[in-house]
């Protein structure tokens, strides 16, 4: 895809990484975490699990042990005495996700200065971003909950966003960072991409607010409706320009849906610029 990813490590030995990766562990985690048979963690199918198919069509391994770490929510953990968490996972990858994303966006987009690509990188590692792609890597049904979350949590867009980045420290401290930024290269640069093609970088509200300004209209209105449960809110909302509703766009949070509104307001109100 990219010829800027990095060379990744030759292949280790099974006995070798597990050296290694017992070494950059704490003893509590060491000694406490095992996989689940219930979970099949220690031999799992790939083929019933995306997100595992993609890891060996790349070559990229994850430890077992690892693996049942980065999926265990702290909520499963206080249930079962306190045993170690996701959380120092997830910590790990998000910084892995950071770099691995601001690296693309650096070579993709020379032109663009700091301001815009630090939107796009926002836009690609939210919450609502991490969590739509761990419904496409079928994570959601892997996490290891506790019964308070069981009913809707496998669904929380936030827990699978947290889940994701702790996948992504798990691959990182079984395979190395040259293959954990393959695995981040394969799957955001064509988000990075996606989201520049659809103007995510952009604030379409302050489009759209010096664009009132400059025909003399009072500033946009935003109309908005939220709906469903909590776990799974929904913002309905519609931008006012003079006098005028626009189309409805709908998102996760209050900023998504009046920022996706104005981006809709904006194509209606202001013709696209065309090639001489």
């Amino acid at each position: 895809m990219r010829s800027t990813c990095l060379t990744p490590h030759a292949p280790r030995a099974a006995s070798t990484a597990r050296v290694v990766i017992a070494a950059r562990l704490p003893r509590s985690e060491i000694s406490t975490v095992s996989a689940r048979k219930d979970q099949n963690v220690s031999s799992p199918e790939y083929g019933e699990w995306p997100f595992l198919g993609l890891l060996k069509e790349l070559g990229i391994r994850c430890d077992p042990q690892l693996l049942d770490l980065a999926l265990t929510h702290r909520s499963y953990a206080f249930e079962n005495g306190g045993i170690p968490t996701n959380e120092r996972l997830e910590f790990l990858g998000d910084a892995v996700l950071e770099v691995g994303v601001t690296d693309y966006l650096y070579r993709a987009f020379p032109d663009k200065p700091e301001g815009q690509l630090a939107k796009l990188r926002s836009a690609v590692v939210s919450t609502v971003s991490l969590g739509r792609l761990a419904r496409r890597l079928g994570i959601g049904p892997r996490i290891k909950l506790g019964k308070g979350e069981e009913r809707t949590g496998h669904d929380k867009t936030s827990i699978l966003a947290d889940t994701t980045e702790a996948l992504l420290g798990a691959v990182e401290l079984s395979s190395g960072l040259p293959d954990v930024l393959r695995l981040v290269h394969h799957l955001f640069d064509p988000l990075v991409d996606e989201a520049d093609r659809s103007g995510a970088g952009t604030d379409w509200k302050t489009v759209l607010q010096e664009y009132c300004a400059e025909q003399g209209f009072e500033a946009p209105r935003y109309d908005i409706v939220g709906s469903g449960p909590d776990h799974n809110r929904r913002y309905c909302a519609r931008a006012e320009v003079d006098g005028k509703l626009h189309a409805a766009y709908t998102g996760h949070n209050k900023k998504e849906a009046e920022q996706g509104a104005a981006q809709l307001a904006v194509a209606a109100l202001i013709p696209p610029r065309t090639g001489a």
